[in-house]
């Protein structure tokens, strides 16, 4: 995996005020990336991506709130109004007025994507969508996770499991063969499975369980019809988290789906399983809609790097 020398962190604020921390790798010039993360991960769930695109991209990725660098918000409700109201924030902290970006979303992240999808923020930043891996409803009663058949019982139990109040003790060899069956393809490297993993474990139980309530009652198929831009859909065979049945229906409602991308084997990690063919579809998205010529974009570049140096009065700061 590559590696990146430096980063630009701050911090974008809420609208009930929780503080959420971003990253911006690459050019302030280049076309703008922005990543949003999964139930359970953080910013380094995207470091491949980050590396492969920095060179030519501004890249963009945060951590949703109670995860990573995120503090869980306090009396604040956990749903999925407040994860749109957080990637609200970022846009408005990182873009310039009017500057467009391809938005990427994993699991949760695209979730996020969907539940902003009417926002009028989102929709001004908003030059193209990526949905991996992830689904707007029913996630409960479609999980493959346990090997029962499909009816009440495996849902009743694939609840409780998701809804576990458990303590997931050390990074041991059952925890990663527990990480690698759920979330991942058999074939999987044991050092993406190790990756993933820990950055797994790194999640807060408090984060894991309020969010877990939040995907249980999930429904946002009515705002798969508003996501009016450009979109992708990646999802992996060997999904049993959201498995392709999802992909399939996002496709078919979306507005303008620019194809349904199935990668063989791969599990429900994608960003880490396959690393490169989920980059690839983001270059495709930029090369599409955020061309060198695009005026937009053209003209809120140095705005956009304005906006982020002066970014001190919520946080910013030059991390090495």
């Amino acid at each position: 995996m590559n590696t990146l020398s430096g980063r630009r962190a701050l911090t974008a604020v809420s609208a009930d005020g929780s503080r959420i921390h971003v990253e911006v790798y690459g050019s302030e010039g280049g076309p703008a990336v922005v990543l949003a993360h999964g139930w359970t991960c953080s910013t380094r769930f995207w470091s491949e991506q980050t590396a492969l695109l920095a060179a030519d991209h501004r890249v963009i990725v945060y951590d949703q709130r109670g995860h990573g660098r995120t503090a869980f918000p306090g009396p604040a409700p956990c749903t999925a109004d407040a994860l749109a109201d957080d990637l609200e924030a970022v846009l408005a902290a990182t873009l310039a007025p009017g500057e467009r970006a391809v938005v990427a979303g994993h699991s949760m992240g695209g979730m996020t994507i969907l539940a902003a999808a009417r926002r009028p923020v989102f929709r001004e930043h908003a030059a193209a969508v990526l949905l991996c891996s992830t689904g707007s409803s029913g996630l409960v009663a479609e999980s493959l996770v346990l090997p029962l058949r499909a009816g009440r019982v495996r849902t009743r139990l694939t609840r409780a499991v998701l809804r576990s109040r458990a303590p997931l003790g050390p990074v041991t060899p059952l925890f990663r063969r527990l990480v690698r069956h759920a979330t991942m393809g058999p074939a999987t490297a044991p050092e993406r499975v190790e990756r993933c993993a820990r950055i797994v474990h790194a999640c807060g139980r408090r984060a894991r369980v309020a969010w877990s309530h939040v995907l249980d009652t999930l429904d946002l198929d009515a705002e798969v019809r508003e996501l009016r831009v450009p979109t992708a859909v990646l999802v992996g065979t060997a999904d049993r988290m959201t498995p392709p049945v999802h992909a399939r229906a996002l496709a078919a409602a979306l507005p303008d789906c620019t194809g349904l991308t199935v990668l063989p084997g791969m599990g429900h990690m994608t960003p880490v399983e396959a690393p490169e063919a989920v980059t690839g579809v983001i270059r495709e998205l930029v090369d599409a809609h955020l061309g060198v010529g695009d005026p937009v974009r053209g003209q809120a570049g140095e705005v956009a790097a304005a906006g982020v140096a002066g970014a001190d009065a919520v946080g910013a700061e030059d991390v090495a």
